[in-house]
């Protein structure tokens, strides 16, 4: 690509994208068939619990400022049947578990609020935001995948929350992930690609992305997801960086793209409109509140970010 794209070495590049940064928590995968070994770990007065409920959990301000997941002994947690998941351990040896539960429970101090990953992903720490994420997805994927799609049979949950058995034909059920492609396209005059989506408010404007089809190459997925939403034809794809995305369970592999053409016909269905940006244009738009740039925690602000090669400007104030 050309070094007029590529931009991972400017003062954007040491910022991590939300949800990626290293958390401190191995997952210890060995550990989710062993009842024995749970059974202790659920016992030992080092273990934290959260609740996550509806894709949200309970999180809390600190004394310094600094905000973070509520997390309980699990002598304290809330009873469940079978929803609790092992997320995993830390270098100081606490495990950490999440239960899925109907609602998310009170607090008596009142200071503790609920909260969707598309807010606390951005307030919480990368060991928090990890945990968060994690718990998340398998709540998804648990909620949506309760019957067995071999023979229709409820199915139970296995591995710490990471199997569904079917106990009619043996079948197992493993967590769901849906790759998806999303890229920030530029042209030869090293302008940006943005567009917006029929059903995002105007002004709303982002990368394009789209998800991967069955037998499809990432590669091709970037150039026929272009074509198809846009009319412009892809050439040159860079792979730049993934973020985990559970709403309800996307991976988003994050590219930069170099058009070959540039003429934009819109699609209708899913992009109601699309623009080239230079780098002036794009500040102007963002300041004035012409366009609203893409939501912080995303992966598509960071490409934008790669691209303009700074952090993006803000609506300016009077």
């Amino acid at each position: 690509m050309e070094a007029p794209v590529t931009t991972w070495t400017d003062s954007t590049a040491d910022r991590p994208i939300s949800l990626t940064a290293p958390s401190g928590i191995d997952r210890a995968a060995h550990h989710r068939l062993d009842e024995a070994w749970l059974a202790a770990a659920w016992s030992h007065p080092k273990t934290r619990v959260f609740v996550v409920s509806g894709g949200q959990v309970l999180i809390d301000e600190t004394a310094d400022g600094t905000t973070e997941l509520v997390m309980t002994p699990a002598f304290e947690a809330p009873l469940t049947e079978a929803h609790r998941y092992f997320l995993g351990t830390d270098g100081d040896g606490v495990s950490y578990f999440a239960l899925q539960k109907d609602t998310l429970p009170g607090r008596i101090d009142q200071s503790a609020r609920p909260a969707g990953l598309r807010e606390a992903g951005l307030l919480l720490s990368p060991r928090d935001s990890g945990l968060m994420v994690h718990a998340v997805a398998l709540e998804n994927w648990q909620r949506l995948h309760r019957f067995c799609s071999r023979c229709g049979e409820r199915t139970v949950i296995a591995a710490a929350g990471h199997i569904r058995r079917c106990p009619a034909c043996g079948a197992e059920h493993y967590p769901r992930t849906d790759p998806a492609v999303i890229m920030a396209v530029t042209d030869d005059t090293d302008r940006i690609l943005l567009g917006r989506q029929v059903h995002w408010p105007e002004g709303r404007f982002s990368t394009l992305a789209g998800f991967v089809e069955p037998g499809e190459s990432i590669e091709h997925s970037v150039r026929r997801e272009v074509f198809e939403e846009v009319g412009v034809t892809v050439g040159e794809v860079e792979y730049v960086a993934s973020q985990p995305w559970p709403f309800p369970s996307s991976l988003m592999l994050g590219f930069m793209a170099r058009a070959t053409s540039s003429e934009i016909d819109v699609d209708g269905e899913e992009i109601h409109e699309a623009r080239w940006f230079s780098r002036d244009e794009l500040r102007a738009a963002f300041e004035s509140g012409e366009v609203l740039p893409p939501y912080g925690i995303s992966i598509a602000a960071r490409l934008i970010e790669l691209w303009y090669g700074k952090p993006l400007p803000t609506r300016a104030v009077a």
